[in-house]
């Protein structure tokens, strides 16, 4: 039996350079960096601040705030119990958040709070391409505003953060879901629909049909889709509130000069949205071709323990799904910072002299980066290379008795004598 640990499957560790996993390349940790910096600063841009909230939530939240028959539930959940309190590993963070701002009082803070989250979460299904057991979400949650503008700008928020990116070709899709009220009906009418054709639904579907239909109008299947070209359409029965409500929406993203499509079937795989549904794909990644989704979750706020509705608009996306993106697109993404300055030092007198001194460039704002196993020129200035240093520092004992240090410029080879006093002007200088 092997000694050697390996991640757990459908899990991934992201290290200072690119890796192949059985899910496909990771980024450098650098990479990420730069994509969540990337998001914070559009966040920061549209005024919205970030919230963190636990990894480990109750059961019954996520249970209460996504719906028991959501897959995610049913399915996906990695839950345990601990004595008689019951734990998952949250698989979103769109309830967390909304438990945060009720048990908190973010309310009594007036006005609407724009709140965003960039994470990991968890779902127990199949590995695949894209499709991990920690996976890493980033979002953001307008609550307290049933103003059609806050379903727009959540849009606009998220299409900016992919625009900013480098990503061009995606689409937005569009959708009203109405309201609890309405959305009964129109599962009936659906419902009646589809029975006469249960023969022809897959296994999936024929469950979904009889727990919940809407979620068949998810379906990726071709043959299914064909079926549904003729099924009722939920905008048919939807309030007259919720149609003006969806207009807006609509002539607020027109105004912005957004194109989008209207999806008649789109609905999103959680139970607590109502009225604006959205998504946007990119054609860059095939059949899975989502990168981001959302809309209008008015009740959930009252499904997990609020006594009054609390008006909330959101979106999640995907890093992994991201990253995938980006890729095929061909965009490049930024090289992880090189050291401003690499030490090479031959012989012990050097080495001790030269760690104060590195420590002091440090404290003056340098990057510096030196050898720590006592090689030879040779193998530092090949480390210094590989680190991509931009200018190297030459230390010796025929360096040290003469008060001077040999740099060097990386790029262009030029190396000169130089003394040690006037070292940290000239690195300062030319940084």
């Amino acid at each position: 039996m092997s000694d050697s640990f390996q991640t757990i499957p459908g899990t991934f560790d992201i290290l200072p350079d690119a890796q192949s996993s059985s899910a496909g390349t990771v980024a450098p940790s650098h990479a990420w960096q730069h994509v969540e910096g990337t998001i914070r600063r559009v966040m920061q841009r549209h005024g919205v601040r970030e919230i963190r909230t636990p990894i480990l939530e109750p059961t019954a939240l996520i249970a209460r705030g996504i719906g028991q028959l959501t897959d995610i539930v049913s399915k996906e959940m990695f839950a345990f119990e601990r004595g008689d309190a019951h734990y998952v590993l949250r698989p979103e963070v769109t309830a967390p958040v909304m438990r945060a701002y009720l048990q908190h009082h973010l309310a009594q803070l007036g006005g609407v709070q724009r709140l965003f989250y960039v994470g990991p979460c968890f779902r127990a299904e199949r590995p695949q391409k894209g499709r991990y057991r920690q996976f890493h979400q980033f979002g953001t949650e307008y609550i307290g505003a049933d103003d059609a503008r806050a379903d727009a700008e959540t849009i606009l928020l998220a299409v900016d953060i992919y625009r900013e990116l480098g990503l061009t070709d995606f689409t937005v899709r569009l959708n009203s879901l109405g309201t609890a009220a309405t959305r009964p009906a129109y599962k009936a009418a659906l419902t009646a629909y589809l029975r006469p054709l249960a023969g022809q639904l897959s296994e999936t579907s024929r469950e979904r049909l009889e727990s919940n239909p809407l979620r068949i109008l998810d379906t990726k299947s071709e043959a299914e889709r064909k079926l549904l070209e003729a099924a009722p359409v939920m905008l048919d029965f939807i309030d007259e509130e919720s149609r003006a409500h969806y207009k807006d929406v609509k002539k607020h993203l027109e105004a912005a000069g957004l194109s989008f499509e209207e999806d008649p079937f789109l609905v999103r795989g959680l139970d607590y949205y109502t009225r604006t549904a959205f998504e946007i794909d990119s054609p860059v990644l095939g059949a899975q071709s989502t990168l981001a989704g959302g809309g209008r979750y008015d009740l959930l706020a009252s499904e997990i323990g609020s006594k009054q509705e609390v008006p909330a608009v959101g979106f999640a996306a995907g890093m992994e799904r991201l990253f995938l993106a980006l890729e095929a697109a061909g965009i490049v993404l930024p090289e992880a910072a090189a050291p401003d300055v690499f030490v090479v030092t031959l012989g012990d007198r050097a080495t001790d002299h030269a760690f104060p001194l590195i420590r002091a460039w440090r404290q003056s704002g340098l990057s510096v980066v030196y050898d720590l196993k006592g090689r030879s020129m040779k193998a530092q200035m090949r480390e210094a290379n590989r680190q991509q240093a931009r200018r190297v520092v030459i230390l010796g004992d025929a360096e040290l008795d003469a008060g001077m240090a040999q740099l060097k410029q990386m790029d262009t080879g030029e190396q000169q004598s130089v003394p040690l006093s006037g070292l940290p002007g000239l690195l300062s200088a030319a940084t």
